[in-house]
Formats: structure tokens, C-alpha cells, sequence
């Protein structure tokens, strides 16, 4: 029996290239993604819930019964941003869809997508990495089955994939220079997917994983 996925963010660079990984992946039999905007991508795995605002998830709690596994790709720049405003996209919203999932799903895993030079400490001088650590660790101490906060570094994007902007679009064309120059630090988006549907199938010791935990867990089978 396939594992049943709720995904967030799919509409960004993440969380559409771990879509397409959990698509293409046998061992996943249904994704729900929980979003403001619908992809527009039709797959058989495929389910939508378009919901106005992950603070406000009551109506729909039945709609999210039934899952293994949540794999939360939502996200902002914090370029521009203060660290209230920040704070309450990253933080505060996490949480409550978080809180949510855990009352209809207790027996479920969460796999966050935090970011490489997230602060664990919380004390840093780098806004969004404080804020990113915080996230982590109030979530590890939520009653999930599982929970593993993945921390990628750059990416290449996954072939097929509309969500990619900026320097990604370069990376894409120059990813074999840059694994060469600095191999722990990029992977490509194909191997965060699989690294997070390896955590919920085998897996891993660590419940932080940074580039290059990423990559050793996407290459493990069962």
C-alpha cells in the first residue's frame, strides 16, 4: 500500500519539484496539496484543497483525514520583509497547519523545508535563519510519528518544471560547474524529493539533514 502525502507550496520551486518527485514515485499512491492556487497539473495521484488561509482550517478538517505524511514546501523570501511579518508566514502559519494536521492525523509524519545556515539556536544575527530555527524547534517537539527538517542549499531544478525563477534558471544550465566547485552545497530537486519520501519509507538517524544528508538518504532503498 502507497504512502497518502499532503504537500504545501507546490506552486513555488520546492514544492513543485517534490510534487514531481512523489508523482513519479510508486511508493506514494495519493498527494493532497493544501493551497491558496491551484497548479493546474492533472495526475491521477493528484488531489486539490484550495483553502483561503492555513489559520482557518475547521471546515475542512475531514478533508485531511487519512494521510501518512505531511510535506510542508510552503515558504517566502524574507527579502523586504520585517521579522514580525516574517515571523508570521513562517512560523506562525507552519504551526497552525501543523496543530491541525496532528489533531486529524496523529500517527502522521512532518518533513519541513527549512534552508541551509538555518539558526537552531535562534540567537543569530541573520533574521530568517533565526526564524526558520525557531520553526524547527517547536515543531520537534509536536507528537508527530516522525519529524525531519530538511535544510537544501541550491538546487537544480527538476526537468518539466514551471515554478523556477531567477539564479535557479542559471543553475539549471551550470549545475555540473557548481557541484564541482562545491559539491556539499547544491543537490538538485529530484533528490530533496526522494530524500523525503526515503524518510517516511526507511528512514534516516538524524532528524536534521543538510545537503549532504539529503543526498545520502535519496540514494538509500529499502
Amino acid at each position: 500500500m502507497g504512502k497518502k502525502i499532503i504537500l504545501t507550496g507546490a506552486t513555488g520551486l520546492v514544492g513543485e519539484g517534490v510534487l514531481l518527485a512523489c508523482l513519479s514515485n510508486p511508493q506514494i499512491s495519493e498527494v493532497l496539496i493544501v493551497g491558496r492556487k491551484a497548479t493546474g497539473i492533472k495526475h491521477q495521484k493528484l488531489k486539490e484543497l484550495l483553502v483561503g488561509s492555513f489559520f482557518n482550517l475547521h471546515e475542512v478538517e475531514t478533508q485531511l483525514t487519512g494521510y501518512d505524511a505531511c510535506f510542508y514546501c510552503a515558504g517566502i523570501s524574507s527579502a523586504g520583509m520585517n521579522e514580525k511579518d516574517y515571523t508570521s508566514i513562517t512560523y506562525d502559519t507552519t504551526l497552525a497547519f501543523a496543530q491541525v494536521l496532528l489533531k486529524t492525523n496523529p500517527n502522521m509524519s512532518f518533513c519541513f523545508v527549512s534552508g541551509s545556515h538555518t539558526d537552531g539556536s535562534e540567537k543569530g544575527r541573520v533574521m530568517w535563519a533565526r526564524v526558520k530555527g525557531k520553526t524547527e524547534n517547536t515543531l520537534s517537539k509536536m507528537a508527530f510519528r516522525q519529524i525531519y527538517h530538511f535544510r537544501p542549499g541550491l538546487m537544480k531544478p527538476t526537468e518539466g518544471q514551471k515554478n523556477v525563477k531567477g539564479y535557479y534558471k542559471i543553475l539549471g544550465k551550470m549545475y555540473g560547474f557548481f557541484k564541482l566547485l562545491f559539491p556539499n552545497h547544491v543537490s538538485t530537486m529530484n533528490e530533496v524529493g526522494q530524500a523525503m519520501i526515503n524518510s517516511i519509507t526507511i528512514g534516516y538517524p538524524k532528524q536534521i539533514l543538510e545537503v549532504t544528508d539529503i543526498k545520502t538518504l535519496a540514494k538509500m532503498t529499502n
